[in-house]
């Protein structure tokens, strides 16, 4: 069919597995290839081809799908897969990469003739399985036939944000989106902590807001990870959570502005990290409440 491409998905973890199942589902020729192989094998029993170098995996691909840890991250993989890649193709970097990178991988896609797209997606573990994410994306609207097959197999709505993607409009706007869920979850973790403390059952604080303007289900969801003890496996762990909180703090400082809540917001996550909870969902920065890792 017209709009079934061979796609290529750089980076297997959380999102991208995610992905790359669910591109294989639409009907996508998926090729993929992740550093550590045994996170990119259970793809195979999804239909795609598992590859043991990024060259071999972007042979003969229509988009390739960058998902890794961060923009040098992504640029060095790249890098490795430069000699395969096919002039023309699309590269969706959907890396949250922050805004300083994205102009050196612009570069690059410019300088092998590729056609790129900045494609930052919002979205955890489990709208990512479902095809449910938002995709955040800018890039020339001549080549958007190619990428959007793409773009609907993997999620439920694309927000596009402008024509150029190397002016990094779309992980602008993923940063800012990032600010809130962070601060929120944080502040989520500060109220359980402060519950426990002061001996409050936090289910009567639900009570207290609930159907008010304060009431949110993101903060029940994040919550009942911790007080049912479902922190893995991880929607978005609290590692990945404390790089994209960094990133916030080092967009608002080269910008001028001073993020107060951001920086507190990475200090925790950094503390649930070095706790020993990183691989845990980010909710488990409210561990990061304590000297020790907190009982029940």
């Amino acid at each position: 069919m017209a709009d079934q491409h061979t796609v290529s998905v750089l980076g297997t973890g959380i999102m991208g597995a995610a992905m790359a199942r669910n591109l294989a589902r639409a009907g996508h020729t998926v090729r993929v290839w992740n550093r550590t192989r045994a996170k990119a094998e259970p793809l195979a029993a999804d239909g795609a081809y598992v590859a043991d170098s990024p060259a071999e995996a972007v042979q003969g691909a229509d988009v390739v799908l960058t998902i890794l840890y961060d923009g040098p991250a992504a640029l060095d993989v790249m890098r490795e897969a430069a000699p395969a890649l096919r002039s023309g193709a699309a590269w969706v970097q959907s890396t949250t990469a922050g805004v300083e990178a994205i102009t050196d991988l612009a570069a690059f896609a410019a300088e092998h003739g590729l056609v790129f797209y900045d494609a930052p997606v919002l979205g955890t573990r489990q709208p990512a399985e479902a095809g449910q994410l938002t995709v955040l994306a800018a890039g020339p609207v001549e080549g958007r036939a190619l990428v959007e097959p793409v773009f609907d197999a993997v999620g439920a709505r694309t927000v596009w944000t402008g024509e150029d993607g190397g002016a990094g409009s779309a992980s602008r706007l993923k940063l800012v989106a990032n600010s809130w869920v962070l601060a929120v979850t944080a502040a989520t973790g500060e109220v359980l902590a402060l519950s426990k403390a002061l001996s409050v059952d936090p289910r009567n604080f639900f009570d207290l807001i609930a159907g008010g303007p304060l009431d949110m289900g993101y903060l029940k969801a994040k919550s009942a990870l911790v007080l049912e003890d479902r922190l893995s496996p991880a929607q978005f762990a609290v590692t990945t959570a404390a790089k994209d909180a960094r990133l916030i703090v080092e967009a608002g400082t080269r910008n001028g502005v001073r993020l107060d809540v951001a920086e507190a917001s990475a200090a925790r996550f950094e503390r649930a990290a070095a706790q020993g909870h990183g691989d845990e969902d980010m909710a488990a920065a409210y561990f990061a409440s304590f000297e020790e890792k907190a009982g029940d």
